[in-house]
């Protein structure tokens, strides 16, 4: 018996199998030993070893020609598929982000959304590389820097790449710090760099907060009704900060529910990387492509704000670094562009601006995943 166990076990290693175990194991080493996002990377690489191990029970399984339930499956089943656990996180993340930047420099806001120009444009680069419309979609959302829309969007349209998408999503927001630099550098000049934003002279008032993640749940589920179950769970989870009588609600999404939920989700995705899925040319095109998404995210938000400044005053004129804020890679890419001013001159202080704009590029990140979901559903 143990015999026939064993070589049903060696016969069920492929090497694919051994890849995946390989990722699995670079997944942990960058979530424990660079810190990139290890929140997630940790679980979604040990999911890996999981579901690449030989009968591994953490998947399904076909035993006397019946499927077995592998605890994996179910959890992907119950949280992904159904689109639940994406719409979770996002509820936290609303209530982790403060929106008064924002509300206190509306011009920003600009930025949130041109720098979504990426995800249009990889889609397009998708559909030439001959993926179908729907895969190439999915590919796209990777430049909206925003992990939990980018696997709602993938699990509708394409739970076949959801595994790649959602490495590619997390792995370079993580890698933003080392992105966003060149990109910034190579479309700006040492003069633009040093110039200096006035500080906003009024604060946002509680009032202005408390009806701005109303007022924009309304707007954007008029534009596009896909997008109110997105932009509705962030907008939810904003005003249990902003509203001052749910505090417990509150610290409870950003801190209970955020955790419960990333692990869950990490060890859920995971359930999608195993070597028959992951494992082939495919993989490796919505990787690049995913570069090549954040890397025009950036572009777009910086020439927005150079081509902004031909329209402003001498003295109102915004630092185009700020533009490059605008993805939705919360809060790393604004203390990118705060580290970059303070090089170029110690007395900038760009965090605030740049908080803005990527507070702004959250919400149009999920507002260009609604307008997907609502134009090809």
């Amino acid at each position: 018996m143990r015999l026939e166990l064993f070589t049903q076990m060696y016969h069920a290693v492929t090497w694919q199998n051994v890849v995946m175990i390989g990722v699995g194991a670079l997944l942990m080493y960058l979530a424990i030993k660079k810190d990139f996002e290890p929140n997630l990377l940790l679980p979604m690489g040990f999911g890996t070893l999981l579901v690449n191990l030989p009968l591994s029970s953490a998947i399904d399984q076909i035993a006397g020609g019946k499927v077995v339930e592998g605890a994996l499956s179910m959890l992907f089943n119950m949280g992904i598929a159904n689109e639940l656990l994406p719409l979770l996180i996002l509820v936290a993340v609303g209530a982790m982000c403060d929106f008064g930047p924002l509300l206190e420099n509306p011009k920003v806001f600009l930025f949130g959304l041109t720098a979504q120009a990426g995800i249009f444009l990889t889609m397009g680069l998708a559909l030439l590389l001959g993926f179908n419309l729907y895969e190439a979609a999915s590919i796209g959302i990777i430049g909206a820097a925003d992990g939990p829309t980018s696997i709602y969007v993938s699990a509708r349209f394409a739970p076949n790449l959801l595994g790649p998408i959602s490495v590619a999503a997390y792995t370079y927001m993580a890698l933003v710090p080392i992105i966003q630099p060149p990109v910034i550098l190579a479309l700006t000049t040492k003069k633009e760099r040093r110039i200096k934003m006035p500080q906003p002279r009024k604060k946002a008032t509680r009032r202005a907060r408390i009806l701005f993640p109303i007022i924009i749940t309304i707007i954007g589920g008029l534009i596009a009704p896909a997008s109110v179950s997105l932009l509705g769970f962030v907008m939810f989870g904003n005003l249990l900060r902003e509203s001052g009588v749910t505090e417990r609600l509150s610290q409870a999404a950003q801190n209970e529910l955020a955790n419960i939920v990333t692990i869950l989700l990490g060890f859920s995705i995971a359930a999608t990387m195993t070597g028959a899925k992951f494992v082939n040319e495919k993989t490796l095109i919505i990787i690049a492509m995913g570069l090549v998404a954040f890397i025009l995210d950036t572009a777009g938000g910086v020439i927005t704000a150079k081509i902004l400044n031909f329209f402003l005053p001498k003295g109102r004129k915004v630092n185009p670094m700020v533009g490059a804020a605008g993805i939705s890679a919360f809060p790393m890419s604004a203390r990118v562009i705060q580290k970059m001013g303070q090089a170029e001159d110690n007395s900038n202080f760009l965090l605030m601006h740049a908080i803005g704009a990527n507070v702004a590029g959250q919400i149009g990140s999920v507002l260009a995943g609604g307008i997907l979901l609502a134009y090809l559903s």
